[in-house]
């Protein structure tokens, strides 16, 4: 199962600079984290739960990343042992 995204703020910056924060709503071991940004610089997320991971959650991608089309605002996200987590994210 993919992640399905929910955004809880989305904020201008200086200039054209976006904030957004939200988290993922379904445990799964890859999806894609949907922050509607043409351009992400910046990705920071954390695990949501009561318990310690045994391996930490990785974006497969260079930041910054610049997307388009049908991968417009989307981050690949890998976790070993499926993971809900929030994030934020900046860029344009």
């Amino acid at each position: 199962m993919a992640f399905a995204t929910v955004i809880h703020l989305e904020m201008n910056l200086e200039g054209n600079r976006k904030i957004v924060c939200g988290q993922t709503t379904s445990d799964s071991t890859d999806g894609d984290i949907e922050t509607g940004l043409t351009t992400i610089e910046s990705l920071v997320f954390t695990h949501k739960g009561n318990a310690e991971e045994a391996a930490a959650a990785v974006i497969n991608a260079d930041l910054p990343l610049t997307t388009s089309g049908v991968g417009l605002g989307k981050v690949a996200v890998h976790c070993v042992s499926g993971d809900v987590f929030y994030f934020m994210a900046i860029g344009q």
